[in-house]
């Protein structure tokens, strides 16, 4: 099904936009492929390079050793909490032999994020490592995320990451006939404003170690609570989703860094 831009808006993502296909699944080699899947690979191999050049550049107080146990926790971190997550998205959903298979191959960047931080955490008491270890991780993440979001919104409908129904102008096909809210577009344009944004606090403000992690996830995780409200989600507690309840988790765990914003606001 084609995708329409109302009032000829123009994505620069993808060339000759308004002829392609949502969702997108381009022919190689005479199969049929998983857009979204490709991009995710190719999301952790570039933003893992993208690490690998600002660690190279960068005096990085934290040992190769520890370094790379940081790198396994966060793995394994983000392994777990994306899968947990990723269940808890559905948890009500009957127990078959096919959505148990679903569910296991169901993850978030959400639960990735949260659980690769729990993971640090734990690996750093492990190993001793009092030093904070997020500052580096901040750049390459979110170049990884943006990469995955244009998967997400090249396989429409296929992926999860879709709106809900708006007649707003932003309204967009995404395979099923219905102006939709592209939340995957919206939110790369959010992390564009957020990499620069950093960037600019980076170089311009004087940051203790590890505060520009904070920042990213505060931020992060806000514009993700916000968002999920355009998502035909289901609100299990409180009328919030899983995602929205983590997103709080998760500023209750940075409140420090928080209300220091507020204390140097005022």
């Amino acid at each position: 099904m084609k995708c329409v831009l109302p009032f000829n808006i123009v994505v620069f993502l993808v060339p000759n936009f308004n002829f392609l296909n949502i969702p997108y699944e381009p022919i190689l080699f005479g199969y049929k492929t998983n857009i979204h899947l490709i991009l995710e690979y190719l999301a952790f191999f570039v933003a893992f390079r993208y690490y690998v050049i600002l660690r190279r550049h960068s005096n990085d107080v934290i040992s190769s050793n520890n370094r790379l146990s940081i790198i396994l926790g966060a793995a394994l971190g983000a392994l777990i909490g994306s899968r947990i997550v990723g269940f808890l998205e559905n948890p009500l959903v009957s127990l078959s032999q096919e959505n148990l298979i679903q569910l296991l191959n169901t993850k978030t960047i959400m639960g990735g994020l949260f659980g690769g931080l729990l993971g640090v955490e734990i690996a750093k008491k492990r190993i001793g490592e009092t030093q904070s270890s997020g500052d580096l991780f901040v750049f390459p993440i979110i170049l990884g995320i943006f990469i995955g979001r244009i998967g997400c919104f090249l396989s429409g409908i296929n992926e999860f990451t879709y709106g809900r129904e708006t007649s707003s102008v932003f309204g967009m096909d995404l395979g099923d006939g219905l102006l939709r809210h592209p939340v995957a577009l919206y939110e790369l344009v959010f992390l564009i404003l957020l990499f620069f944004s950093l960037k600019r606090i980076q170089n311009k403000a004087s940051l203790k170690n590890g505060d520009l992690f904070k920042w990213f996830m505060v931020f992060y995780f806000s514009f993700r609570f916000f968002i999920e409200f355009l998502k035909p989600n289901t609100f299990y507690i409180l009328w919030l989703s899983t995602i929205q309840i983590l997103c709080i988790i998760c500023l209750l765990y940075y409140y420090k860094t928080i209300l220091n914003v507020f204390k140097h606001a005022r």
